[in-house]
């Protein structure tokens, strides 16, 4: 119970401290998501089987159950080390996503269908590493958006970027940039938004991250080139509070695509 209380504690103190630093009042439209971010870093073989399985049959279901999803479950295709498998959960409360891996192994259903992937031998492991990140959602883009094809699982790739930044306060205004803008922008060049998250807590803090959705690789290069183009991308990029120094310092870009259990 201590630990549990420690961890809602720490999650609530991360997001009140950045509000503080300038994140705007939550839109009417809703509370804001909080998103766990999983990257599962897999070795080729009998794993990967092991993996996805575990994802579809044992995880996503208990996810659900425990009111959490839409449920994302990617493997990456370009921009890491692979092979490598992503997870996306979105959750309402820091408290929700601080305790998930308690809740679940109080979850009987959940420990009956994990077993082959939870008590994997050393001789056989079911992943290398797993590395986790908890994000609030921005208040201009407030909760997951599903985009057009996932109901159909119709093809569809999903770009991930995460945009690190030199300083808080540079950081603080990258946020600020999409929710006085950039959002704007991207519906201009037609992409398909997904979410967007402001990192509490994960690595090579400060930073943001985001996902995009088209149909094709070609199909989201023409849209970055339609971005690149937008007149009100240009003015933004260009006014005097965003463009008098550097205040993305690192992008890390990666294109998945969706595992067969995806929600999203």
């Amino acid at each position: 119970m201590q630990r549990r209380q420690f961890l809602a504690a720490s999650l609530a103190a991360s997001a009140l401290t950045l509000a503080r630093e300038g994140a705007a009042e939550t839109p009417a439209t809703g509370a804001r998501e909080y998103y766990q971010i999983r990257r599962y870093q897999m070795r080729s073989g009998p794993q990967t089987k092991l993996t996805e399985s575990y994802f579809g049959d044992a995880l996503i279901p208990a996810l659900v159950r425990m009111g959490m999803g839409p449920v994302g479950a990617f493997q990456a295709d370009i921009g890491t080390e692979s092979p490598a498998y992503y997870l996306l959960i979105p959750g309402p409360t820091a408290e929700g996503q601080a305790q998930l891996s308690l809740r679940l192994a109080e979850d009987a259903g959940f420990m009956k269908a994990a077993e082959p992937f939870w008590n994997a031998p050393a001789t056989a492991t079911s992943f290398e590493r797993v590395e986790t990140s908890l994000l609030l959602a921005f208040s201009g883009w407030p909760k997951l958006t599903l985009p057009p094809g996932s109901a159909t699982r119709a093809k569809r790739i999903f770009q991930m970027r995460t945009y690190e930044s030199p300083s808080d306060a540079a950081h603080v205004r990258k946020v600020e940039m999409f929710n006085s803008g950039e959002f704007e922008a991207f519906k201009n060049a037609g992409f398909n938004l997904v979410f967007f998250g402001d990192t509490l807590m994960g690595p090579r803090m400060p930073s943001l991250t985001y996902m995009l959705s088209m149909g094709s690789l070609e199909e989201l290069n023409a849209k970055w080139d339609a971005f690149r183009n937008d007149a009100g991308w240009k003015k933004l990029s260009g006014s005097a509070r965003y463009n008098y120094e550097p205040i993305v310092s690192n992008i890390t870009n990666l294109i998945l695509s969706p595992l067969g259990c995806s929600q999203i």
